[in-house]
């Protein structure tokens, strides 16, 4: 199943390098749920406002940037 509930279609593998204390930090948000830290990170992925909060992360990220 999709994250909506629609028949899944397939799976892919996203492989990813992290930094040792943000995972850390992962994985303590997921034992506190009492999930692996790959179910926690799908589980933020497709909540409703994922988008939106990513966007506000990357604007706050370029602005930091910009000077």
């Amino acid at each position: 199943m999709g994250p909506d509930g629609s028949p899944a279609h397939g799976s892919k593998v996203l492989s990813l390098r992290i930094d040792a204390d943000l995972l850390d930090r992962v994985a303590g948000h997921a034992a506190r749920h009492g999930m692996s830290v790959q179910d926690y990170v799908v589980r933020m992925l497709v909540r409703d406002d994922f988008d939106e909060r990513f966007k506000s992360a990357v604007d706050a990220t370029e602005r930091f940037y910009a000077g």
